[in-house]
C-alpha cells in the first residue's frame, strides 16, 4: 500500500469549566484562570473533597436539554468545530463526514437518574435507558449534525480522547474516509466522583500536576477537532491549522490503576508517536503532559519524559488540567484543542497553583526541561504533542506540526490472516430464558490465571480474558520479551461492564457518594476488559476499545486490520465481548426488545488472532482464512428515534465496498454470515437486502439462533465461524455483516488463506 496522505486540523471546538468556546478556553488558559470551584451537580457534604470544574451551562442551554449531558457537551464542541471548520452540513458531501469520541464514563448522569427512578418504584424512561452506554455517543452527535460517515465510540478512560484523533488519521491515510469529527466528551457524575473518592485520588483542594501531586480534580467538558485530508481542506478552500504528523498507542500490562513507576509504558508510547511521525526527540518543541495530580502518575511521567528527552534542551512542558480539572474520556480532546492553540499561536499555556517555594522545588527536579509554572510562555514552536495515559494501562500520544513534515507513509502491501481463534459462547439456560457462558476456574487456572488476580476482574472481563487465552493457544503464540511491543488488542463491546457500572451506582444511591467501593469502581471502566487481558499476558502493544452497538465486535476486527496496516504491530488479537446478567436482562425488557416474538440475549467473548503474511509465515502459522475486504458503512436517514436503525442504504455500502476491496463479484460470494436475531422486522429487512445484492440462492448463516443476542460477541462470533467454515473446506469464500444501533454496518470479506 502506498499512501503519502496529509492529515489537516481545520476546525476547533471547545467547552469546559474554563469557557464555552475555543478562545475563551484557549485565552483562560494563558491566563491561567482556573474554572475549579466546590461541586455544585451533587451533595458532596460527607466527602473529604468538595471541588470540581464543572461547566457553567445548564441541560437547556446544551442541545435543549434532548440528550444525556456527556452527548450535549459533545453537540455543542461539534457545533463549534463545524463553524470553524466552514462545514456545509446541508450539503450531500457531509454524508461523508465521520464522528469519532472517545469517552470514559459516557451516560453515568442517566445510571443515576434511571436507578433512582428505579428506588421510587418508577418504570425507567427508555431515552434515558438508551442514553445509559457510550454506545450511542457518536451517532447522536452524528446524527444531529447529518454527518454521515463512520462513526466509533472510542472508551479507553482518560485516553480515550486522543485515541479518536489517532483512530481518524488512520482512517483517512487507510482510505476509509476524507474526513472526521474526532475528539471526546465526558460530564461531572457522581459515579466517577464517588469512584476517585474511593481510590482517595481527589485532590482536597485545587490539583497543581507536578506540584503538589495530592489529588485529580474532576471536571468536564468536550473536545472536537475537524480531521481531514490535506487534499480535501485544499479542495474545500479551508483554513489549515496545523498538520496531524502521527500518533502512538501502548498498554502498560501492570496494573488495572497505577501506571508503571518506571514509566516504560508511557516512553513506549512516546516513542511511538515520534517515529510514526518521522521526527526525533529534539524535534518536539512542547508537550502538554497528561499531568493528573496525583503522586504516582507526576512522579512516572515526570520520570518518563526526563528520560526519554534528556537530550532536548529547549523543550517546554505544562499540564492544562490545573485550571480545566480532569475531564476523563474528553481530557485528551481538549488538551488537544489547546495544544493546536498553542502551535499555532505561539503562546504555550502553564501549569498553575505553585508558590515561589514550589517553583524552587520544581527548578531543583526537572533537569534541563522548561516546565512553565503560573505563567505563560511565548515561543514560536513547529512541534508539539499531547499525552494521554488511563486505567487499564492504556497510553496515546498524537503529534501536531506548524509546518508539513516529509513522512514516510509507504506501507509495503501485506496480506492478512486469521491465525487463532478463542470462542466463548453461552448454553440456554432454563432459569433465566438466556444464553449463559460457563466459566471455569480450573480452566484459568490451567493457563496460570491465579485465583488472587481472577477474583479482581468482573464478568465481562473473564469472558474476555478467556477468550483472549484460547485464542493465543490456538495461534500457538507464547508473548515473550521479544513479541511483546508488537501484539496489540481491539476490543469491541456494546453495553461494557454495565453490571459494574449498575451495581456501583446502585451503591452509592444507597450508601451516599463518599461510600463508594474502591474495588468496584476500577471494572467500572469499559477498558478494564483490555487492561486485565494485557496484564495477564503481557501484551505491550496497541490497544484500543470500542462500544458502538451490536456490530462493535466486527468492527474491532476492522481497526485491528488497520492497526496491522499500518506497521503498528504484526500481530493483533480482535474481539467482540459482552455479559449477560440480570442488570442487561432488566434494562433490556424495559426498553422492550426482549419477551415473546423478539431477542433472546446471550453472552461470550470470541477473539481472533490477526496476523501479517510476514509475521505468519516466520512463524509456521496455520491459516483460517484471509481477509480480502473490510469495510464500515453508516446512514442519516431513517427514523432517529428507533431503537433500531435499518438502512439499505448502508448495508449495501458496506457490503459494496468489501467487493470492491476484495476484487469479487457478488455472484462469487458463497455464503453470508448474517445479523438476524429473531425480530422479525430486522430478520425480513437482511434477507430482503441479502437477496437483493447476491439473488435468492445465496446461503444465510445466523449464529444469534443458536447462541443468543450478544450484541458485540455474536458480530465477532459470525466472524470467528466463518473463518472456520473457510479453514474445515464448508465454504470458498463469505462476508460476515453485522448492524449498530446507529444505522452504522460493518462487514468484512473471507477468503481461502
Amino acid at each position: 500500500m502506498l499512501n503519502e496522505k496529509r492529515c489537516v486540523i481545520t476546525g476547533l471546538g471547545l467547552v469546559c469549566a474554563t469557557g464555552d468556546n475555543t478562545d475563551e478556553c484557549f485565552q483562560a488558559a494563558l491566563d491561567g484562570k482556573s474554572g475549579i470551584e466546590d461541586a455544585k451537580s451533587f451533595d458532596t457534604t460527607e466527602c473529604y473533597s468538595h471541588k470540581g470544574a464543572e461547566v457553567k451551562l445548564t441541560d437547556e442551554q446544551l442541545a435543549g436539554g434532548k440528550y444525556d449531558r456527556t452527548t450535549a457537551l459533545g453537540i455543542k464542541a461539534a457545533g463549534e468545530a463545524i463553524r470553524d471548520a466552514g462545514l456545509d452540513m446541508d450539503s450531500e458531501d457531509a454524508s461523508e463526514i465521520g464522528v469519532l469520541l472517545g469517552s470514559c464514563i459516557a451516560g453515568a448522569a442517566c445510571v443515576d437518574k434511571y436507578y433512582n427512578q428505579k428506588e421510587r418504584g418508577e418504570k425507567g424512561d427508555p431515552n434515558d435507558i438508551m442514553s445509559i452506554s457510550a454506545t450511542v455517543i457518536a451517532g447522536n452527535v452524528a446524527d444531529y449534525y447529518n454527518a454521515g460517515g463512520i462513526t466509533a465510540n472510542i472508551v479507553n478512560a482518560c485516553a480515550a480522547g486522543t485515541l479518536s484523533l489517532a483512530l481518524a488519521i488512520d482512517l483517512i491515510r487507510g482510505g476509509k474516509g476524507e474526513i472526521f469529527l474526532a475528539g471526546g466528551c465526558d460530564s461531572f457524575s457522581s459515579l466517577a466522583y464517588a469512584g476517585f473518592h474511593a481510590l482517595r485520588a481527589l485532590s482536597p483542594s485545587e490539583c497543581s500536576p507536578f506540584n503538589h501531586s495530592d489529588g485529580i480534580t474532576l471536571g468536564e467538558g468536550a473536545g472536537v477537532l475537524v480531521v481531514e485530508s490535506y487534499e480535501h481542506a485544499v479542495k474545500r478552500g479551508a483554513k489549515i491549522y496545523c498538520d496531524v504528523l502521527g500518533s502512538g498507542v501502548s498498554s502498560d500490562a501492570y496494573h488495572i490503576t497505577a501506571p508503571r513507576p518506571d514509566g516504560e509504558g508511557q516512553m513506549s508510547v512516546i516513542t511511538r508517536a515520534v517515529k510514526n511521525s518521522g521526527l526525533k526527540f529534539t524535534d518536539i518543541d512542547y508537550v502538554n503532559a497528561h499531568g493528573t495530580g496525583t503522586a504516582k502518575n507526576d512522579e512516572s511521567e515526570f520520570l518518563s519524559l526526563k528520560t526519554i528527552f534528556g537530550e532536548n534542551k529547549d523543550l517546554y512542558v505544562s499540564s492544562t488540567k490545573s485550571m480545566t480539572g480532569h475531564c476523563l474520556g474528553a481530557a485528551g480532546a481538549i488538551e488537544a484543542v489547546l495544544t493546536v492553540k498553542a502551535l499555532k499561536e505561539g503562546k504555550l499555556p502553564p501549569t498553575t497553583g505553585y508558590s515561589e517555594e514550589d517553583l524552587e522545588v520544581l527548578k531543583e527536579k526537572s533537569g534541563g526541561i522548561r516546565f512553565i509554572a503560573n505563567k505563560p510562555a511565548e515561543k514560536e514552536i513547529k512541534y508539539a504533542m499531547s499525552n494521554s495515559f488511563a486505567f487499564g494501562g492504556n497510553n496515546a500520544s498524537i503529534v501536531f506540526a506548524k509546518d508539513p513534515n516529509v513522512l514516510n507513509l509507504t506501507c509495503p502491501k501485506q496480506c492478512l490472516y486469521v491465525t487463532g481463534i478463542g470462542i466463548v459462547s453461552g448454553d440456554y439456560d432454563e432459569a433465566s430464558g438466556d444464553y449463559i457462558a460457563k466459566l471455569e476456574n480450573e480452566e484459568f487456572k490451567n493457563y496460570g490465571i491465579k485465583s488472587a488476580f481472577l477474583r479482581k476482574l468482573d464478568r465481562l472481563s473473564q469472558l474476555q480474558l478467556l477468550s483472549g487465552l484460547r485464542a493465543l493457544e490456538d495461534a500457538g503464540i507464547t508473548v515473550t520479551e521479544e513479541n511483546e511491543n508488537i501484539i496489540g488488542i481491539c476490543i469491541g463491546t456494546n453495553d461494557g461492564p454495565m453490571t459494574e457500572i449498575a451495581n456501583f451506582q446502585k451503591g452509592i444511591i444507597r450508601d451516599g457518594i463518599e461510600k463508594g467501593s474502591a474495588f468496584a469502581f476500577p471494572n467500572t471502566v469499559y477498558n478494564a476488559a483490555g487492561g486485565y487481558l494485557s496484564i495477564a499476558t503481557g501484551i505491550k502493544g496497541y490497544n484500543v476499545t470500542i462500544a458502538n452497538g451490536y456490530q462493535s465486535g466486527l468492527q474491532s476486527v476492522c481497526a485491528a486490520a488497520g492497526a496491522i496496516m499500518f506497521g503498528y504491530e504484526s500481530i493483533m488479537l480482535a474481539s467482540g465481548t459482552d455479559e449477560c446478567t440480570v442488570i442487561d436482562d432488566e434494562i433490556y425488557s424495559d426498553l422492550g426488545l426482549t419477551g415473546e416474538g423478539k431477542m433472546t440475549l446471550g453472552e461470550g467473548s470470541s477473539t481472533c488472532i490477526i496476523e501479517k503474511d510476514s509475521s505468519a509465515a516466520e512463524r509456521g502459522a496455520k491459516r483460517y482464512a484471509k481477509i480480502a475486504g473490510f469495510s464500515s458503512a453508516r446512514d442519516t436517514s431513517g427514523d432517529r428515534t428507533d431503537n433500531v436503525r435499518l438502512s439499505a442504504k448502508a448495508l449495501k455500502k458496506a457490503i459494496g465496498s468489501v467487493l470492491e476491496e476484495g476484487g469479487m463479484k457478488a455472484s462469487e460470494i458463497s455464503c453470508i454470515y448474517g445479523f438476524g436475531n429473531g425480530i422479525k422486522r430486522i430478520d425480513d429487512f437482511e434477507m430482503e437486502v441479502y437477496k437483493e445484492i447476491f439473488g435468492e440462492d445465496i446461503e444465510v448463516k445466523l449464529v444469534k439462533k443458536d447462541y443468543g443476542e450478544a450484541r458485540a460477541a455474536s458480530s465477532s462470533l459470525q466472524f470467528a465461524m466463518l473463518a472456520k467454515d473457510i479453514y474445515e473446506g464448508r465454504t470458498e469464500n463469505g462476508i460476515a455483516v453485522s448492524y449498530g444501533t446507529s444505522a452504522l454496518y460493518s462487514a468484512v470479506l473471507l477468503t481461502k488463506a
